[in-house]
């Protein structure tokens, strides 16, 4: 009686060597390199891999980061396109848009994340298209950058009274537009959420002026003020350090960076649209001649009241 033997279940029975498949390997005198690349003798080939699909490698975590989204209003076919390329370059998304009414009706779709702008639009020109960007209130705290050949003291002084960020002038450096464009994002991108505590609230005046860094809020005798990336930064610096002056380069430094290279009447500009914005409480703002500014003590500000 032939009797069946046992196998054990942690064991693994081969079939007979003439039924096992042959192990697949190189030519005799196939080299790999090694991982200093010095070629070497191999007899055996790895199988090649599979390739991963793409919703396996996010899930492990490769995701790709999105592109900040800069739209362009510019009619002059040639500067779009010049513009449009050192962006790409910057690794920015450019849309390009020839008409103030249709940049409009761009943002209403899918907002941007920066406006380059011109002034001399064929249908809507720049400055209208800012104010009504400015009024809306889904659209006003997209960052406007105004791109334009009108270089006059008022143009300038018009553009920023009106919300943009900043004003450059034609002809321009590429390199010198892409740095401004990256110093208002960095401003405007790292605003804290809104629904964020504010431990760091600063008040003056009795609490007549409050400035809320955390929530990117200002209030000026109890009224919400609106405020630009740029006048924000120039309150909130000055506000750091009341009644100590700072020059005007202190002030882009801080507010742009230390390699942007700015106007100091940008900066007069500004301040001037900031104490316009806060009304009564702008005079505590004060000018130090042949300096630059400061924010005035809020005992000086409890005394004058």
């Amino acid at each position: 009686m032939n009797s069946v033997p046992a196998v054990n279940d942690a064991l693994t029975v081969l079939p007979p060597p003439d039924q096992q498949r042959a192990r697949p390997r190189r030519p005799v005198g196939a080299t790999h390199t090694d991982l200093a690349g010095t070629p070497q003798e191999s007899g055996w080939t790895r199988p090649a891999r599979a390739a991963v699909p793409v919703s396996i490698l996010q899930q492990r975590g490769h995701r790709s980061v999105p592109k900040q989204r800069v739209l362009v209003v510019e009619d002059e076919g040639e500067i779009a396109d010049l513009i449009r390329f050192h962006l790409e370059r910057e690794g920015f998304e450019a849309a390009v848009i020839a008409s103030g009414r249709l940049a409009l009706d761009a943002v209403a779709r899918r907002k941007p994340d920066l406006i380059l702008l011109d002034l001399m639009l064929p249908d809507l020109d720049g400055l209208e298209v800012c104010r009504q960007l400015k009024w809306h209130e889904d659209h006003r705290t997209i960052p406007i950058v105004m791109v334009s050949a009108k270089g006059e003291e008022a143009d300038v002084v018009t553009g920023i009274e009106l919300g943009a960020d900043d004003y450059v002038t034609k002809p321009f450096s590429p390199k010198v537009l892409m740095a401004r464009v990256r110093s208002v994002l960095r401003r405007s991108t790292t605003r804290p959420a809104p629904d964020r505590l504010s431990p760091n609230r600063i008040e003056f005046a009795g609490g007549l002026l409050t400035i809320d860094p955390d929530r990117h809020v200002v209030r000026a005798a109890n009224r919400a003020v609106e405020l630009t990336v740029t006048e924000f930064g120039i309150l909130q610096y000055l506000a750091a350090r009341p009644g100590f002056v700072r020059t005007r380069d202190q002030i882009i430094a801080a507010v742009h960076g230390g390699n942007t290279v700015l106007s100091s009447r940008t900066i007069d500009v500004h301040v001037t649209a900031l104490r316009r914005k806060l009304g009564d409480l702008g005079s505590m703002i004060e000018t130090v001649r042949g300096v630059g500014y400061r924010l005035s003590e809020p005992q000086a500000a409890n005394a004058d009241d």
